[in-house]
């Protein structure tokens, strides 16, 4: 039986309840090659891979979700009502702030600021607080913790605009102790809140904002292995 949606050819049934969630769809694809058992692709519409695997036994997909809150809004949105999925976990790259974040930093967002008014869509009568499922987060850390890898757990600013006309935009929010710039987690924390399902964003830090430090292309795309390790150990 197909599911209702032009953006998805898969069945019910052929995408596990937990998906990891990178932007990129050739992230999406490396993932499954390198590091599941027995991948198949249930999704090429618009070149937006997916691949459901097994991972010491046990089913888990991967998705790319594309570039910001327009698109991982719908991806997300069809997963969690249309395909039964339970579990989303953001596996992407951020811009740093904090002096004390590195290159390759695992960073968890506890929380998510937002300038999008993604949240009008729900109309609300007041402002709203986009948050990660906590049994995710502590999931995510004590498995980092075990496997020796370093996180950094707090708030992110998951912005609608790559390329910011105030060039004061990223020192505002540095100065309220954000830690750093991506473009989804807001967005998918509401769909996750309003339809009753879980998420959870892990970055790793492809550039420093304030330093003007960055990682190449292809380290961003295949060298997030620590972030890979703790999400596929911790989730699947």
């Amino acid at each position: 039986m197909s599911v209702p949606t032009p953006h998805n050819n898969a069945k019910l049934g052929d995408i596990a309840k937990t998906v990891l969630m990178p932007g990129d769809p050739l992230r999406a694809k490396f993932i499954a090659e390198n590091f599941l058992e027995n991948p198949v692709c249930f999704n090429t519409v618009r070149n937006m891979l997916g691949f459901t695997g097994t991972y010491n036994g046990k089913p888990i997909s991967v998705m790319g979700g594309g570039m910001g809150m327009p698109s991982v809004g719908i991806y997300t949105y069809e997963l969690y009502n249309f395909y039964d999925v339970e579990n989303i976990i953001r596996i992407g790259s951020m811009g740093a702030y904090a002096d004390s974040i590195k290159l390759g930093d695992l960073v968890i967002a506890m929380g998510a600021c937002t300038d999008s008014d993604y949240v009008k869509t729900f109309n609300l009568p007041g402002h709203y607080a986009p948050i990660c499922d906590y049994g995710l987060l502590r999931k995510a850390v004590d498995t980092a913790d075990r496997l020796g890898i370093k996180t950094v757990v707090g708030n992110v600013i998951s912005t609608d605009v790559f390329y910011s006309d105030d060039p004061e935009f990223n020192s505002k929010w540095r100065k309220m102790g954000v830690l750093g710039v991506e473009m989804e987690a807001a967005c998918f924390y509401m769909n996750a809140a309003r339809y009753g399902k879980k998420a959870l964003c892990m970055c790793s830090v492809s550039d420093h904002i304030f330093r003007n430090e960055a990682l190449s292309a292809e380290e961003r795309q295949t060298g997030f292995r620590d972030m890979m390790k703790v999400a596929l150990e911790a989730f699947a």
